[in-house]
């Protein structure tokens, strides 16, 4: 990464939102900042200013709540993503989604590839579009190579619910939405959700709404 420069519109841009306080708005889709590929980090916020930026996007991320939120989502369009998930769920939920914790991680520059040609398929949903969730097949393993906040080279292979949370949140740094992959015959809201869709895998959903699953891999 570069050396960052004296003022640049970015900088302004995030200076602007931090100076608000408290957690930020999260743009929601149909904002033109969702659909852009995000500026290369490569400086453009000094240290000192990264570091709250950072500070900031997980404070919104707790508040949501959710368990990612990329820079996109609150109006400034660098790849620089926060990941963090306690996994509070149930041991069936855990053992079907491959959903352990994850500790808080910085993704700068963020980049995947698939690891194997597994497929997994289950409910997501996104803070950009509140209120409804759907389906989308996502690698079962990828390689995320990054950058953490510090500079300092990350090179991890993630599996399970983790592989899909590295996959989303670099997605919004390309401006996808899940609901770009997603199984659109899936599409449910949180009502619908919370009343007929709260299993740990979508099969009953898939055989009621009318669509399909990868096979297992």
């Amino acid at each position: 990464m570069g050396t960052p420069s004296d003022r640049t519109p970015l900088a302004e841009r995030v200076e602007e939102l931090l100076a608000v306080g408290g957690p930020l708005p999260i743009v929601e889709a149909g904002d033109p900042v969702l659909r852009r590929v995000a500026e290369p980090f490569d400086g453009q916020l000094a240290p000192p200013l990264l570091a709250r930026f950072v500070e900031t996007l997980r404070q919104t991320m707790h508040a949501a709540p959710g368990v990612g939120l990329a820079a996109p989502q609150v109006g400034v369009a660098l790849r620089i993503a926060v990941i963090e998930d306690p996994a509070p769920v149930p041991e069936e939920v855990r053992v079907a989604r491959g959903r352990v914790p994850q500790p808080f991680r910085v993704l700068v520059n963020p980049a995947y590839e698939p690891v194997g040609d597994g497929r997994a398929a289950f409910f997501e949903g996104c803070l950009s579009v509140p209120g409804w969730q759907a389906v989308v097949a996502r690698h079962a393993e990828v390689r995320l190579r990054a950058w953490d906040e510090h500079g300092r080279a990350v090179d991890e292979v993630f599996s399970g619910w983790p592989a899909r949370i590295v996959q989303h949140e670099t997605d919004h740094l390309d401006g996808v939405l899940y609901l770009d992959r997603a199984e659109t015959r899936s599409l449910a809201s949180s009502r619908a959700m919370a009343e007929l869709w709260g299993q740990a895998t979508p099969e009953r959903a898939a055989a009621a709404l009318g669509f399909g699953l990868p096979d297992p891999a």
